[in-house]
């Protein structure tokens, strides 16, 4: 079996990719990214199940095994708890953003080639 590549960004490009194969609308991406820029993760998610609850559920599911995968969190099944253990380090959390961040950038790249 292969090994998932252990480069970060490479990561996030996949997740990314992920994301725009069950979001298709590059909307809640670029909401998504205004809300964790402003708030953080938690507020992100928590905005996600809010207001676009279709959505929210491929984008939290695939993000919470992205950010299990990296950080070794031990709450599974629920995003916003893992967002509030990796709060309990401050680094962690503004890591787990960056990358989250990066990951949605990708996301709207990859819509945005699929429609070409």
């Amino acid at each position: 079996m292969m090994e998932a590549p252990t480069n970060l960004e490479i990561r996030c490009a996949e997740l990314g990719r992920k994301l725009s194969e069950r979001v298709k609308d590059e909307k809640v991406f670029n909401e998504a990214l205004s809300i964790l820029e402003e708030q953080g993760p938690y507020a992100m998610f928590l905005y996600l199940k809010a207001r676009h609850k279709e959505e929210a559920g491929p984008i939290s599911e695939k993000s919470l095994d992205f950010l299990s995968s990296i950080f070794g969190l031990s709450k599974k099944g629920d995003v916003l708890e893992a967002i509030k253990e990796l709060a309990t380090d401050l680094d962690r959390l503004l890591f787990a953003r960056d990358l989250l961040r990066t990951a949605l950038s990708y996301a709207r790249y990859h819509l945005k080639a699929g429609k070409d």
